[in-house]
């Protein structure tokens, strides 16, 4: 019979009692009553094991795992810029912030502020910032089935209708081992070449009637080659903000108008740190039409 059936446990003590009643014997009878205690605690261990009620837990560690829906985790794996699940998830040091790459890097384009919590990230650098989580990715991945594989279809495709090679997954390289604790070393996800040493603020002080229809600047920190010449800001200028032929562009830094053939290097240098804002070289320009 099984453990929870009565009669299987009743048959054996009725036994033991008419057999200690018989014998009359006190001693017989703690025996007796002994064991039938060691029974019913052997029964009861038997049954708790059997069910997985021994303790409140259950028997296979299957049985502890515990179904999560989807939906639960979703605000935790989701971009807030894109509103998709993350890809190549980077956060933000600052403030730790995760959002796609793709997303948080064109939002810096126009910012320099977290789009979560608004925390200045960095004052012109933001990009320096920021981290891939790999580990995070990797989660998001084993969570939403197929996710992996259509996004490097995507990627595929991508890169071969417009006849370019397919970039190859990065192969993480082994660190030599050091001597001492070891040091975990954080790298960026972008790198700056050295060669562009001069960072500059572009600050708009307007435009005179006539000046026409223009865009806005949309990014006013910019790093370029101390060898740039106010030329090259010049084009720079009128390329973004699709400016018109006749109209003038004025220059200026500190009270100096500046040439076109002046380099930027050259320009910090002969004026000096009254140029210069929190290390950027700080540049105002105008539009002016020239009357005919």
């Amino acid at each position: 019979g099984t453990p929870s059936c009565s009669g299987a446990r009743s048959l054996p003590f009725e036994f033991e009692r008419g057999r200690s009643e018989s014998s009359g014997d006190e001693d017989d009878d703690d025996e007796d009553d002994e064991e039938e205690e060691v029974e019913e605690e052997e029964m009861e261990s038997d049954s708790r094991a059997r069910f997985g009620t021994d303790d409140g837990e259950l028997d296979s560690d299957d049985e502890r795992e515990r179904m999560i829906n989807l939906a639960e985790l979703t605000p935790y794996i989701l971009c807030s810029i894109c509103k998709g699940y993350l890809i190549d998830a980077t956060t933000i040091t600052e403030c730790l912030h995760t959002f796609c790459k793709s997303c948080i890097v064109r939002h810096f384009y126009y910012s320099n502020r977290c789009p979560k919590c608004n925390i200045v990230v960095h004052q012109t650098q933001p990009l320096y910032n920021i981290r891939l989580d790999r580990q995070l990715q990797d989660i998001v991945y084993k969570l939403v089935v197929n996710l992996e594989e259509r996004e490097k279809k995507q990627m595929h495709d991508f890169y071969k209708e417009r006849g370019l090679e397919v970039p190859k997954p990065a192969v993480p390289q082994p660190v030599p081992p050091s001597r001492g604790r070891p040091r975990k070393v954080l790298g960026s996800v972008f790198r700056i070449p050295p060669e562009l040493d001069i960072s500059i603020l572009l600050e708009f002080i307007g435009a005179n009637e006539g000046a026409g229809n223009f865009k806005p600047l949309e990014k006013k920190f910019v790093r370029v080659s101390g060898e740039a010449t106010i030329g090259h800001v010049e084009k720079f200028l009128r390329r973004k903000m699709d400016l018109d032929p006749a109209c003038q562009v004025d220059i200026i830094c500190g009270d100096h108008l500046l040439e076109h053939y002046q380099t930027l290097r050259e320009i910090r240098q002969v004026i000096g740190e009254s140029a210069v804002q929190d290390g950027l070289l700080v540049l105002h320009y105008g539009l002016v039409v020239s009357p005919l």
